[in-house]
């Protein structure tokens, strides 16, 4: 059987990062299942054509509302491409959206609102389910509230819950609940379509990589410099309890490819004699 053909979409624009490193990883786990190819959609303009069975795109920095006047366009490109095959054909493309990428499609639907934070989302923090992400396939294990990594200074906000209803997309998480704060719970997730779903936080942060990460000299500095010792000192706590970050790390994304690849492969039925 040939395997499945996965295009990863980097919207990192060049800069150096752990989460391209973490998708990799990740995908390689399925390498007998699928072979995957990597574009350089921001620096390089590059995009994948239709011949991919699955699409991974990245998060990345910046305004999600806005680009070079190019790469932009042609991702929008892209992903009403894939929205207007998968609508003709019974044999769908899947796809995971990813923070910045994410919010840039919330942006292209019209979903909701797009804004910049007042300050940086950094580090750990508890997501919650909602009764619909409750049932999805890609949370199958996790419980609610989950932890996950989430560095962000854009989020989603003020769903516009007409529009979600006329594209049939479904809110699946929400951010953490802070009665003392007045301000409104960004949408964390969002399933487009039993194919296409997406996430604000970072699914593919690994608890092994971030540790080491943070506990370079330079990097606690800086940490606790910009948002406290107290801060530097949860996230390394959550990174070091394997039900929090490592938990979401082995369920989100592996539980989104192994849907694809049971849905696009199928096992055969086995004849009985």
């Amino acid at each position: 059987m040939s395997r499945l053909r996965l295009a990863v979409l980097d919207l990192y624009n060049g800069i150096p990062n752990q989460g391209m490193r973490c998708i990799r990883e990740i995908v390689e786990q399925f390498s007998d299942s699928v072979e995957y190819e990597v574009f350089d959609v921001r620096a390089r303009h590059q995009l994948p054509d239709l011949d991919f069975d699955i699409y991974i795109s990245s998060g990345g920095p910046g305004d999600p509302r806005e680009g070079d006047g190019v790469w932009e366009g042609l991702w929008g490109q892209w992903l009403d491409d894939v929205m207007t095959y998968n609508a003709a054909h019974d044999r769908k493309k899947f796809v995971l959206f990813i923070c910045h990428s994410f919010q840039m499609a919330v942006h292209h639907f019209g979903l909701a609102e797009v804004t910049a934070r007042r300050s940086l989302s950094f580090g750990t923090f508890p997501m919650h389910l909602t009764d619909e992400g409750a049932e999805d396939p890609i949370f199958t294990g996790l419980d609610d509230p989950f932890t996950a990594a989430d560095f962000r200074r854009f989020q989603v906000i003020q769903p516009d819950q007409d529009r979600l209803e006329e594209l049939g997309a479904t809110i699946l998480a929400i951010e953490k609940d802070r009665p003392h704060v007045d301000l409104e719970r960004a949408t964390m997730a969002i399933r487009w379509t039993p194919e296409i779903v997406g996430t604000q936080f970072h699914p593919e942060a690994d608890a092994d990589g971030m540790l080491e990460h943070f506990s370079r000299p330079d990097i606690k500095t800086e940490v606790i410099a910009e948002h406290g010792r107290q801060k530097w000192i949860s996230l390394m706590a959550d990174l070091s309890d394997p039900t929090k970050i490592s938990h979401t790390h082995d369920t989100v994304i592996p539980g989104f490819l192994r849907r694809a690849i049971r849905v696009l492969c199928p096992e055969p039925e086995i004849a009985r004699g």
